[in-house]
């Protein structure tokens, strides 16, 4: 079956990131305990990851729970953001773009309330492939089947017409699962090489 459609991750693969370790510093800051924050907001993120809560009412909950004031909560989520948006990875960017129109290309990534908005002014997302899946908009997260399914029908393909690209083994092992050819993101080098190897259907 011929690759018709190739979706790709956007955090550690797209963007380059490292660890969302901002909380530390603002623990230091608040004189909390490591993982405090994480701990009193954990409903709120993991609300914010499938679109169960807005933007403004998760400031609202961290303005509450931590005794922050508005001011100092925008400046915390300022240095989320920095960490979450990481840098462009350029070289791959202008891969995926160049794969249209032989292929219909796609983003399918685990997000956060807010992320596309901020995405698309850092990187032009929406207008690099055609479609994107955001788990904070579907309501639904890698590495559950019906993302899968629901990329899948965006892109009118089955699911072994579809290349999907992850930094993350078990998003990569989910999709295998399903018959979507996926390939695990280590370097640009290696996941370019790997794409024109399925999409040409050599062997490998």
């Amino acid at each position: 079956m011929a690759i018709r459609a190739v979706v790709f991750d956007i955090g550690g693969v797209l963007e380059i990131t490292g660890p969302m370790d901002f909380t530390r510093t603002w623990e230091t800051r608040l004189g909390l305990a490591p993982g405090e924050i994480r701990g009193r907001l954990a409903d709120m993120w993991a609300a914010g990851a499938v679109g169960g809560v807005t933007e403004a009412a998760l400031l609202e909950a961290t303005v509450e729970r931590l005794g922050l004031t508005a001011a100092e909560v925008e400046l915390m989520m300022a240095d989320f953001w920095v960490q979450y948006l990481g840098v462009g990875n350029t070289e791959l960017i202008g891969y995926v773009r160049q794969l249209r129109p032989r292929f219909r290309t796609g983003i399918l990534s685990n997000s956060f309330v807010g992320a596309r908005e901020r995405e698309q002014a850092a990187y032009g997302l929406e207008s690099l492939v055609d479609d994107l899946v955001y788990s904070h908009e579907v309501g639904v997260s890698k590495p559950e089947a019906r993302i899968y399914e629901l990329t899948c029908a965006r892109h009118g393909v089955a699911p072994g017409e579809l290349l999907f690209v992850d930094d993350l083994e078990v998003n990569v092992a989910a999709a295998r699962s399903l018959g979507i050819h996926a390939l695990q993101f280590r370097d640009n080098a290696q996941v370019i090489a790997g794409i024109e190897e399925i999409v040409s259907g050599a062997p490998g």
